[in-house]
């Protein structure tokens, strides 16, 4: 486990939570579709995720990409997804990319969850920036970044393109691990 708050832990992903992320992403498809299309496409069916899951545990070993679960300590019900990815080792930086499902939205959950991260990450994993990168009128995301002390530093023009969608500018927020311990006092 790399951190607990609440009634919720975020462990790495691990083989036995193929049917939880397809469980997930099934039941939050239409959400998932704008922008996580390929976490959705290969968590179709319960094949097609554990496959996924053993990709992502293979780039976790190898430091590519780290994906970790949200779930609940008592239940063990999958409430989210929560990627370092993008990672660039030279400069120590990596991007968040995460999501949550229906049930557990509005909890304030995410935001816990990636002040925890960032600090795992700053701490153990040696990074020295991390980044946030959302839509402006993906609000909920956007108070993600901003109540974890993430600034904003520039709009990425045509950055992202849905799929049947128009390219979209996004917003880039970033954080720096010497600015961690004043930009985090609210936790």
């Amino acid at each position: 486990m790399v951190a607990k708050f609440d009634t919720f832990e975020i462990n790495p992903i691990h083989k036995g939570d193929a049917w939880k992320i397809c469980n997930l992403c099934v039941a939050n498809a239409d959400r998932l579709n704008r922008y996580f299309p390929k976490t959705l496409e290969q968590n179709l069916n319960p094949t097609l995720s554990q496959l996924f899951v053993e990709k992502m545990i293979k780039q976790f070993e190898e430091k590519e990409t780290f994906l970790f679960t949200l779930k609940h300590s008592d239940t063990r019900e999958l409430a989210g997804l929560i990627y370092i990815k993008e990672l660039d080792w030279t400069i120590k930086q990596g991007e968040f990319a995460y999501c949550i499902g229906y049930t557990f939205e509005g909890q304030g959950l995410m935001s816990k969850a990636i002040h925890q991260l960032s600090q795992h990450a700053f701490s153990n994993l040696g990074l020295e920036t991390l980044q946030i990168i959302a839509h402006k009128d993906n609000l909920p995301s956007v108070k993600v970044a901003l109540k974890n002390g993430f600034k904003w530093v520039k709009t990425l023009a045509n950055e992202f393109t849905p799929i049947g969608e128009q390219s979209l500018d996004m917003e880039l927020y970033e954080l720096y691990k010497q600015n961690t311990r004043k930009d985090l006092a609210g936790f």
